[in-house]
């Protein structure tokens, strides 16, 4: 099938140029950068409250149900209106998905590669709006928009020349007599399911992994975010994304997304979200349903309780920045954030007093002025994050934070919050919290550290400071997480160096922006040749 074939677009196909190498991050010192940040926040300012429709196989559908995503720090404002998908346009999603798969999943390789790369050059040509967008829908500040808006440019990137490679594998060995061949082949169609706090990076990530790899994607954004992937849909029909490839349905996922994942013709699940919600949508997509030929494939990244171990020998001011970059990034509101250091006790006491400090420099307010912290996410994950600061006052010691001060936009804020002495089994130091909270727990040993750090369902992220390469040595073997750092933050994945994915509860160790992405979304299929 020729290129023309499949994408509609005025935008010539592109191959990729070179090596991977990640999108260089923005320097905001540069007057030239921050004119030109001011702009788009301006220009989207304008744009803001507009109504967007359902996009199912093209066409764009409008329903009496509406969400309306707010901006956390001014929740008068409205970001958009869009239309809320119920369990009736499931099946309509489902079927332009299944029409779209028919051609898309035989496409060449170079289309669907096309595809992404054109996407990665619009989104780099239009940056900062991008960032702009995810200023106003989430909270994030300037720093934070830009790394959301790089990875997503990574995304694209990577897994376009990772089907390329995917399209070169071969069998071990020629058998004699024979041309044997290995495909990985698509696997259909699935449902896209991504969360608020990286609603452009993960978002992206996951969509453009399964139609790269030649699936049709049903993609239902969170509700908290809806507009960003409104606008990254847009790019890919701008960059020549045929119709029902990724069909646009924001909707309740009690309506929607269950009768979406639970479809006998939904073939994978990719999911980035909590972990009560993840194991509701492994149980529902382990269920067969009446005509349903396959067992379906969910792609889960769940929830973490990431700890940091600073041991007595560890440079502390390395140590003190790495967990308050890892603790208070984003207001916390990552499932690789640092809720727990874990501190060796002959530091205890002034790596607490110099945490505390350092919390105390951070500035709060609206992510358009570019604090180091803006809201958390809505009133429901604020009222949830008092109750633990209420929790916290009875299991530790309030060393800094715990209010929610009152904004001129009315927005939903949480001082940076440290509390001390917390006890290894303790609320603090076991449930995910997804927020600015942070937990101090006093450990006697390495040891008894590495234990503590070990100790939860958990399994996401971890670090340890410490210059003893016993230690370190040791950490790499026992410290059960997916991606585990050594003397730098826990926070702050890159794609093709960190692949991305954690273990137990924290999901099934999908590892996003790593080599072995891409086969989640395939089958492999061997073809032998008598000759």
């Amino acid at each position: 099938m020729s290129t023309a074939a499949v994408l509609s677009t005025s935008i010539p196909p592109r191959s990729p140029q070179g090596d991977f190498v990640n999108e260089p991050f923005t320097d905001f010192k540069s007057p030239e950068n921050e004119r030109d940040m001011l702009a788009a926040l301006e220009r989207v300012a304008s744009q803001l409250g507009r109504e967007y429709r359902l996009i199912i196989g093209g066409e764009r559908l409008a329903t009496a149900d509406k969400i309306r995503s707010l901006n956390p720090a001014r929740p008068a404002q409205i970001v958009g209106v869009h239309q809320k998908a119920g369990a009736e346009h499931a099946e309509q999603a489902m079927a332009a998905a299944i029409k779209a798969y028919e051609t898309w999943s035989r496409a060449s390789v170079g289309d669907r590669t096309s595809l992404l790369l054109n996407a990665a050059a619009i989104i780099r040509e239009r940056k900062f709006e991008f960032m702009a967008w995810l200023t106003y829908e989430v909270g994030k500040n300037w720093a934070e928009a830009d790394a959301d808006v790089g990875e997503t440019i990574d995304f694209l990137e990577f897994y376009a020349r990772e089907a390329l490679r995917l399209s070169r594998a071969t069998t071990p060995i020629q058998y004699p007599g024979e041309r044997n061949e290995l495909l990985y082949i698509p696997l259909g169609v699935g449902a896209v399911i991504p969360p608020w706090n990286f609603p452009f990076a993960i978002m992206a990530g996951m969509t453009s992994a399964a139609i790269v790899a030649g699936n049709a994607v049903v993609l239902k954004p969170s509700s908290d975010s809806p507009t960003i992937a409104a606008k990254f849909v847009e790019v890919l029909e701008e960059a020549g994304m045929p119709d029902g490839v990724v069909n646009f349905c924001p909707g309740s996922g009690a309506s929607f997304g269950n009768a979406l994942v639970a479809h006998p013709k939904t073939r994978f699940i990719a999911f980035t979200g909590s972990k009560s919600v993840g194991l509701e949508i492994h149980e529902r997509a382990a269920k067969s349903m009446p005509g349903q030929i396959w067992i379906k494939r969910t792609i889960l990244e769940m929830g973490g309780k990431d700890s940091i171990l600073v041991c007595a020998d560890a440079d502390l001011d390395a140590a003190v920045e790495g967990v308050i970059a890892s603790a208070f990034g984003f207001s916390g509101q990552k499932c690789s954030a640092c809720s727990r250091a874990i501190i060796e006790a002959p530091i205890y006491d002034v790596f607490a007093e110099r945490l505390r400090e350092r919390a105390g420099q951070l500035t709060l307010g609206d992510p358009a002025a570019n604090p180091n912290m803006g809201p958390v996410i809505n009133q429901a994950a604020l009222a949830s994050m008092l109750d633990y600061v209420e929790k916290g006052r009875k299991e530790g010691r309030l060393l800094a934070g715990g209010s929610a001060p009152q904004t001129a936009g009315g927005g939903y804020f949480l001082e940076p919050t440290i509390f001390a002495d917390v006890p290894p089994d303790g609320v603090l130091a076991q449930e995910e919290i997804f927020g600015p909270i942070l937990a101090l727990l006093k450990v006697n040993s390495f040891e008894e550290g590495l234990a503590v750090a070990n100790n939860t369902e958990y399994g996401l992220t971890g670090a340890i400071y410490t210059a003893d390469r016993a230690r370190l040595d040791r950490a790499r073997q026992e410290f059960h997480v997916g991606n585990l750092y050594f003397n730098r933050k826990c926070t702050g994945a890159m794609v093709g160096a960190h692949p991305f994915g954690g273990f137990n509860m924290s999901g099934t160790d999908s590892k996003a922006g790593g080599p072995d992405y891409l086969y989640l979304f395939t089958q492999a299929k061997s073809v032998a040749e008598k000759l």
